[in-house]
């Protein structure tokens, strides 16, 4: 299973998107898990593979602080998510405020173990600046 490609989709009334096919067949069922992503993206995994993952989370030790950011970070944000018959779903209120959403549009993007959702001008900016580090070495 490894999330690939990139799409754009657009936004409709009530926040709700749909997940294109390619990335629902890496679901194993209609529902998965969306949380906070670094670089103000969402996150996206399965179901098994969010429990899998926050199971050795929540065995990091709490007397260390940055480990304790990181699962407030994470936790905090995580919701279950269940997808229609039609592949759509809706982004919680909180986590699409999260990602400031400045067009209708979104790209959902496949990072192999999961999938994000950027807001598409901020997934472009990150692009250049990826590109720029890439062509400069």
């Amino acid at each position: 299973m490894a999330f690939l490609g990139e799409y754009e989709v657009s936004v409709t009334a009530g926040s709700r998107i749909v997940l294109p096919k390619k990335i629902r067949e890496n679901l194993k069922g209609n529902t998965f898990i969306l949380t906070k992503g670094y670089d103000i993206c969402l996150a996206g995994y399965d179901k098994q593979d969010w429990n899998n993952r926050a199971g050795e989370l929540t065995k990091i030790s709490l007397l260390e602080t940055d480990n304790v950011s990181k699962r407030r970070f994470l936790f905090s944000g995580a919701c279950e998510i269940e997808i229609d018959v039609q592949g759509r779903f809706v982004i919680p209120k909180a986590l699409f405020g999260y990602i400031n959403l400045i067009r209708s549009t979104l790209t959902i993007i496949g990072v192999g173990d999961h999938f994000e959702i950027w807001e598409t001008k901020s997934w472009q900016g990150y692009l250049k600046q990826i590109n720029q580090q890439v062509t400069s070495n």
